[in-house]
């Protein structure tokens, strides 16, 4: 049993908090993953390799992690009005494919750019197309419990019956009343009770190609309720940790707390963690403003603000050089300058793992500021991890060890000032932070094809087809 703590800023309480798992040395993490339309960006890559951060500082402290990672491949409806389309099927449909082969395609563009990244795969990466039943399973009890309401074909969740009991708006801190008022001036024809109330499931127009059969008709899951299903499927109603970008908190994250609260009587998870943005020209990277720097535009330098390609571990460096929840600002210049670090660290690691403690030396070499001082910066730099999971400052102490140890090999400092147990301590904290918690020592190479990580559960995509 561990009795380090480690020390968490949870979205729910606005307050960095000590982390209490609901069962000692086990951790349920669940991580909204991204909607495969596309290929994956810098801003994708941020939340994986911060989480990958935290799924490893667990495990170092010998926690038994269950890390569930969805994927989204039922797609989104474009715009803030239903089109009859979504972001998959108009790929599809510009690409003439068919929306599977859309969503096969960049899972497997986007797992293999994680795996170059350096990232460790989810425990389970399921699909949202996969647990269809399951979703409709939690519809049907949200219309039992009378927290959803049937319109058309179409099912939705209705806030104002949830919030008459609960409180919506608890992760995100927005008041109800103020986010009633910013629906006014939208168009109040349509079937829905209130601009507030989100689909739970929607009638799939003639035009949608994704569709499944359900109690109330042919149509698609919403996409709120994907993450709330999957979620209690493999961590249960009550986990530990979920996580996601900054840009998730609301609505996403709002409503599946709404819909987990009203399905089971409590929150989904007891900390949430949200990962800020990637940022260009001070505006937020994304898709659908098309300012986006694609990860392969990085590992080929293809991109027209890149003057050259960068090694996927620069770029994972780069994306751990700033504290997870401060925004990242993305230039060429930022990312030449992380390459310079890595590599100083790099040559520092290789340095390391050629020195050896004389024999001649004492064991038991006096105390003295040397010792103390990497000591100090050994603790230090875990404790950096443990608080927060701040990166940042755990490079910073990292780059304090290396200027000792790069001394001590070209001779300014002496190895015999250090007693053998503050030397071993140094080897151990570098090697353990360059290796194992950082995990900046080189990947293993990618094969041309890597093998499926994601997982379906009982209902395929096969349009007419039920499962039991």
């Amino acid at each position: 049993m561990t009795d380090q703590k480690i020390k968490i800023y949870n979205t729910l309480s606005r307050k960095t908090e000590d982390f209490q798992p609901i069962q000692p040395l086990k951790v349920g993490l669940y991580v909204c993953g991204p909607t495969v339309y596309g290929p994956a960006h810098l801003g994708h890559a941020r939340s994986a390799v911060f989480f990958d951060i935290v799924v490893r500082t667990f495990k170092h402290l010998h926690y038994q992690v269950k890390y569930i990672r969805n994927i989204t491949d039922v797609g989104h409806l474009v715009g803030e009005v239903d089109q009859g389309e979504d972001k998959i099927s108009r790929i599809a449909r510009i690409e003439q494919i068919s929306p599977m082969q859309v969503a096969y395609k960049y899972t497997q563009s986007y797992e293999k750019d994680l795996q170059a990244l350096h990232v460790l795969p989810p425990d389970i990466a399921p699909l949202a197309s996969g647990h269809i039943t399951e979703q409709i399973n939690c519809v049907k009890h949200l219309l039992k419990k009378e927290y959803a309401y049937l319109v058309n074909g179409s099912v939705y969740f209705d806030i104002a019956k949830y919030h008459a009991k609960n409180n919506y708006g608890i992760l995100s801190g927005r008041k109800i009343q103020d986010l009633i008022s910013g629906t006014r001036l939208l168009a109040q024809q349509g079937e829905k009770k209130n601009q507030l109330d989100f689909a739970l499931w929607k009638k799939a127009k003639a035009n949608h190609l994704m569709r499944w059969p359900s109690p109330w008709g042919e149509g698609f899951p919403g996409w709120h309720l994907e993450c709330t299903s999957m979620s209690t499927k493999y961590l249960g109603p009550n986990f530990d940790i979920h996580g996601g970008g900054l840009d998730l908190s609301f609505p996403h994250n709002e409503c599946e707390i709404a819909q987990s609260q009203a399905l089971h009587g409590m929150p989904p998870a007891n900390y949430w963690m949200h990962n800020n943005l990637v940022t260009i020209a001070n505006e937020k990277m994304s898709k659908s403003a098309g300012n986006f720097i694609t990860l392969t535009d990085c590992f080929q330098g293809t991109h027209p603000l890149l003057s050259q390609a960068y090694p996927p571990i620069v770029i994972r460096f780069f994306l751990l050089q700033a504290h997870y929840r401060t925004p990242l600002s993305f230039s060429d210049q930022a990312v030449q300058a992380a390459k310079k670090g890595y590599y100083k660290l790099l040559n520092t690691y290789k340095t390391l793992q050629s020195i050896h403690y004389p024999t001649l030396a004492s064991p038991h070499a006096q105390e003295n500021q040397l010792n103390l001082t990497l000591s100090h910066l050994c603790h230090n730099a875990y404790q950096a991890l443990y608080n927060d999971f701040n990166t940042a400052q755990a490079i910073g102490y990292l780059f304090d060890i290396a200027k000792y140890i790069n001394a001590i090999d070209t001779q300014q400092l002496s190895i015999h000032q250090i007693p053998l147990p503050t030397w071993q301590k140094v080897k151990t904290t570098y090697f353990a932070f360059f290796e194992d918690l950082l995990g900046l020592n080189k990947p293993p190479a990618i094969d041309a094809a890597i093998p499926r990580m994601t997982y379906r559960s009982r209902s395929e995509f096969k349009p007419g087809v039920t499962f039991g």
